[in-house]
């Protein structure tokens, strides 16, 4: 493994990336690189915590299926060992590329794969996933590039949720479901207000959004948030089961919604800049 990776308490995969390395760069014509995402990658895994192989190169001509029946025997020789292996992701550089380009000029688009809730974000995965085998530097460099959070990117983010946040803030639908007790809606709602929260709290903080788990983790790291924000977002989430649950939890909503806007005028993003609903 790469030094850059060591330190990060992964000796204990080392084997399973020894093992499943060979096979993987098997499959990559001209430039390769190797990596690990996920928990691993970002240092955050525990005993339950997959491993998820990334392949990057110039041309991958194998099907999925060929590299799927390749990494088969590691993955069931080492799941019954407890550890589990999430086949490995390969994709072209020049995609990387290419996709790369349109998240820096802030068109935040991010890709809808089954496996995600809210999408699958590029920009993330690649700065906190690990070289394992980077002979070209292409990991690396896209990794440099990433050291500093892209402006247009913090500035797309705050525009899409933060206008969504005003959007629903004020909107008298919201209100009437909360007067109807439309629980699906309202459950639906409430989750996507947090997540515009969320989105806009690690864009304040110029910190990439690291994808759907332990967003409060994070949140509860931030030097720059609403005061207790981790249990507002809580009890946004997992409201007391009184009469009045949902008129109590809207206004836990619109209230921390209120203080996020004040927080981004704070740090100098005027709220009425912030409009766009994309």
């Amino acid at each position: 493994m790469d030094t850059e990776n060591s330190g990060r308490g992964t000796s204990r995969i080392q084997p399973v990336i020894d093992q499943c390395l060979p096979i993987i760069r098997s499959f990559a014509v001209g430039r390769y690189a190797v990596a690990i995402g996920g928990s691993y990658g970002k240092g955050t895994y525990d005993s339950s915590s997959d491993i998820d192989f990334r392949l990057y190169a110039d041309d991958i001509p194998a099907t999925f299926a060929e590299m799927g029946e390749a990494i088969r025997g590691p993955k069931e020789e080492w799941g019954r060992k407890g550890i589990r292996i999430d086949d490995f992701w390969p994709r072209k550089i020049s995609d990387i590329e290419t996709a790369l380009g349109k998240w820096f000029e802030g068109n935040i688009q991010p890709d809808h794969h089954v496996w995600t809730v809210w999408g699958y974000h590029l920009l993330p995965d690649l700065y906190y996933q690990q070289p394992i085998q980077d002979p070209f530097s292409i990991v690396a460099d896209w990794k440099t590039r990433l050291s500093v959070y892209p402006p247009t990117l913090k500035n797309a983010v705050l525009s899409k949720h933060l206008g969504s946040l005003r959007y629903w803030r004020n909107d008298y639908h919201y209100a009437s479901k909360v007067q109807r007790q439309d629980v699906v809606f309202l459950a639906g709602l409430s989750v996507k207000l947090v997540h515009d929260i969320i989105q806009v709290l690690f864009a304040l903080n110029e910190t990439y959004y690291a994808g759907d788990g332990q967003n409060l983790d994070y949140v509860a790291r931030f030097a720059h948030q609403p005061p207790d924000a981790v249990e507002r977002i809580r009890k946004c989430l997992y409201p007391l089961p009184t009469e009045s649950v949902f008129v109590n939890q809207r206004t836990t909503l619109l209230e921390l919604i209120d203080d996020v806007e004040r927080l981004a005028a704070s740090l100098g993003y005027a709220v009425d800049r912030w409009t766009g609903l994309a």
